[in-house]
């Protein structure tokens, strides 16, 4: 039920569609899809401009059509609403799964995908609302969309983060103990855990999992591995940086 006083004129949109309310539906989605989608493409995500921008369409086009399909002849403003007709809406976002589930890799243990297929999602939403004449609704969530994907990708890359790498050395068993190397990496500030150990009696090959916290824009090999590299009877290193 509406408040006392409420006027349906001033909270609901007009319920007959002309081209220039289509227009502006239209237009909102293709600004909000084109801003999205330049965050995504700029960097490197599989969902990037034309695909943010495509699905953001389709969920304004997909409202259009529903407000076009209602049928309001002869109707009360309260009382046209067609149950069949709002799942056009429904089915919309239930697609989209699909799409999102696409975007999404594992790898291992590790996921990635899963802000692109949020994004996706969050994209059809606002064309959904800005299709359904929610105007206003539409513009706050794209504003806070890009707030999320432009100002917390800056607070995210200021912000320390656990990082993992290998590392493997090859050196002379006669001349570098594990306990030496151990120590090395451990005064640096590291945390190293050994994954694999092989002796042939002249030399040995050592495998180690690092990890540290660092910026997500620090993956410069660490000041250690120089260490390790200049000791004597080390004959390789061999750093790899895991995601």
């Amino acid at each position: 039920m509406l408040p006392a006083g409420s006027d349906l004129k001033t909270i609901r949109m007009p319920t007959t569609l002309g081209w220039k309310e289509v227009a502006i539906r239209l237009g909102f989605s293709l600004l909000a899809g084109v801003l999205i989608g330049l965050d995504r493409g700029e960097h490197g995500r599989p969902a990037g401009l034309r695909t943010t921008l495509l699905v953001c369409l389709a969920g304004c086009v997909a409202m259009i059509q529903t407000n076009l399909l209602l049928i309001t002849i002869g109707k009360t403003p309260g009382s046209f609403v067609v149950a069949d007709v709002m799942r056009l809406p429904l089915g919309i976002l239930s697609g989209m799964g699909f799409i999102g589930a696409g975007a999404i890799v594992r790898r291992d243990n590790i996921v990635f995908g899963i802000t692109t297929a949020a994004t996706l999602w969050f994209v059809t939403v606002i064309g959904l609302c800005f299709g359904g004449g929610q105007i206003g609704l539409g513009l706050a969530a794209l504003i806070l969309g890009l707030i999320v994907l432009w100002g917390l990708k800056r607070v995210e890359d200021a912000t320390r983060h656990d990082k993992k790498a290998t590392l493997v050395l090859f050196a002379e068993a006669s001349e570098v103990t594990e306990s030496e190397i151990m120590a090395t990496i451990v005064s640096a500030g590291y945390k190293a855990t050994t994954l694999a150990a092989a002796h042939d009696g002249e030399s040995r090959k050592l495998r180690y999992e690092i990890k540290w916290r660092a910026r997500s824009a620090d993956n410069q090999p660490p000041s250690f591995i120089n260490q390790l590299s200049r000791r004597p009877g080390v004959m390789k290193l061999e750093w790899e940086m895991m995601p």
